[in-house]
C-alpha cells in the first residue's frame, strides 16, 4: 500500500470508528507495521492542519482519535444536544489531580491526602469517564484502586501522563508559602501607614 493511500486509509478508520483505536489495533487490521502506521498517522495530522480543517488528530498514549478542534465546540454542542462541558468542582478538581499524579489511587489514600471525604467527587468523575477502576489493592480489604483514563488526557490535552507538568518540590511550594506570606504583611503595613 503506497504512503498517501495509507493516510487515506487510517483517516476512514478513524473516522468510521468514532472514538479512540489503538496503534495495535490499527497494525493487525491494516497487516501494517506500526512504525510505517505511526509515520503515516504523522502525515495525517500535518494534512488536517495544512487543509485547516475542522478536525484534529488526538493521540492518546497509544491510541488515535479524529477529534473537532476546541474552537468549534460550542457549534458542535449547539447542534447535537447543548451538552455543556463537564463542570468539575474544586473537589473533583483535586481527586482528579490526586489520581493523575499518583496512579493507582485508593479512596483511603486520596482522603488521606485532601483530609476529607472524596465519594461524591469520585463518583462524579467515574460519570464523566475521567477516573477508572485499576483492579483491587494488595492492602486489607482489597480496596478498588482509581487511574485516570484516555477520556482525561483527550479533555485536558496530553498525549501521555509525562506531559503533566511537574509538581512543585517541597522547597519551591514553601517558598511560594513565604512569599505570599511576605506579601500579606507588606499590605497589612501599608493600610496602618495611611
Amino acid at each position: 500500500m503506497e504512503n498517501e493511500e495509507l493516510v487515506s486509509v487510517l483517516e476512514a478508520l478513524l473516522f468510521a470508528s468514532g472514538k479512540e483505536v489503538s496503534l495495535n489495533t490499527l497494525s493487525d487490521v491494516l497487516d501494517i507495521d506500526k512504525k510505517d502506521i505511526k509515520d503515516a498517522l504523522e502525515v495525517l495530522k500535518q494534512n488536517l492542519i495544512d487543509r485547516k480543517s475542522g478536525i484534529q488528530l488526538v493521540q492518546m498514549n497509544d491510541s488515535y482519535q479524529l477529534a473537532t478542534l476546541e474552537k468549534y465546540y460550542a457549534y458542535v454542542c449547539k447542534l447535537l444536544d447543548n451538552r455543556p462541558k463537564p463542570n468539575l468542582s474544586p473537589a473533583a478538581l483535586e481527586v482528579l489531580s490526586i489520581i493523575a499524579y499518583n496512579q493507582n489511587s485508593t479512596r483511603a489514600e486520596i482522603e488521606k491526602i485532601r483530609g476529607v471525604s472524596s465519594d461524591s467527587a469520585l463518583n462524579k468523575l467515574l460519570e464523566y469517564n475521567l477516573v477508572e477502576e485499576a483492579g483491587k489493592s494488595d492492602l486489607p480489604g482489597k480496596p478498588m484502586m482509581y487511574k485516570t483514563t484516555n477520556e482525561f488526557l483527550k479533555t485536558f490535552g496530553y498525549t501521555k501522563l509525562e506531559d503533566l507538568p511537574p509538581l512543585p518540590t517541597f522547597e519551591e511550594a514553601t517558598a511560594e508559602v513565604e512569599n505570599e506570606s511576605n506579601d500579606s504583611e507588606e499590605t497589612i503595613i501599608d493600610k496602618t501607614e495611611e
